[in-house]
């Protein structure tokens, strides 16, 4: 008797636990559809962050059919002349979809300043517009869910420094991602000009501490569960720890350096 009460005290491992939360998913799913919802999950962060994996976690069994991901490449001639949030609008969740941005329309507001792929006028007109036009999808009926995945100078070294070494992590190697450590500074100076001017009490940031990227996974998973409602949701669910995913509330320092 009481070995078997010790055996039900244990703590689940990662599996178990990533497999009772990708259940409360299936039923969250189930609703949407059911409800004709439209939900949209935009993961930023810094690269090596584990934006891939995250969306993986979430997305591993759930319905195809009303599950897509999008991971736009760099624009090209033509969508380039176009209005910027163009093709990314024509990414956006129909009725009964779940859809998640594996990078988004921030590029504008980290990557292509950093990089010098756009103008000092192109940022301000993003960073100026882009909070008008999230508040037109949420009034329209879409759940924008915004997180940023965020990880140490240290913890990113070593990530990019295991890509370099991985026969099968090779492809995740890019120009950018080379210049991630030599431009940490000002990769951290427009994220937080980002996070200050486009979290908004409409659609406000999560940030998700991202060094250990089970812990990230489980967390963010608990968070985006419990800002939906959904048939049949497990009362006894935990809510994330607010030492790995919480809401951004103005305080630079509570980011990692």
């Amino acid at each position: 008797m009481g070995k078997s009460a010790a055996h039900d005290a244990e703590p689940r491992s990662y599996d178990q636990e990533l497999r009772l939360l990708q259940i409360e998913l299936v039923k969250l799913q189930k609703s949407l559809i059911a409800n004709g919802d439209q939900i949209l999950v935009v993961l930023e962060g810094r690269d090596t962050a584990g934006k891939d994996g995250t969306i993986k976690a979430i997305t591993e069994h759930l319905s195809p059919r009303e599950t897509r991901v999008v991971a736009l490449g760099k624009p090209s001639d033509v969508e380039f002349d176009q209005w910027y949030f163009q093709r990314y609008i024509a990414q956006l969740p129909k009725r009964g979809e779940f859809v998640l941005f594996n990078r988004s329309w921030y590029n504008r507001a980290g990557v292509e300043m950093v990089m010098g792929f756009c103008s000092k006028k192109q940022y301000a007109e993003f960073m100026s517009t882009v909070n008008p036009l999230e508040s037109i999808l949420i009034q329209s009926g879409i759940t924008v869910l915004k997180y940023y995945l965020d990880i140490s100078k240290k913890e990113q070294k070593e990530r990019l420094q295991s890509r370099e070494q991985d026969p099968l992590k090779q492809w995740k190697i890019s120009p950018i991602d080379q210049q991630a450590q030599k431009k940490w500074n000002a990769y951290s100076s427009y994220r937080n000009a980002m996070l200050l001017k486009t979290s908004t009490a409409e659609a406000p940031w999560t940030i998700v501490r991202a060094n250990n990227k089970k812990e990230a996974h489980l967390n963010l998973i608990r968070d985006l569960l419990l800002r939906i409602d959904y048939a049949g949701r497990d009362k006894k669910m935990a809510a994330p720890d607010q030492s790995i995913a919480f809401r951004w509330n103005g305080n630079v320092s509570a980011l990692e350096k």
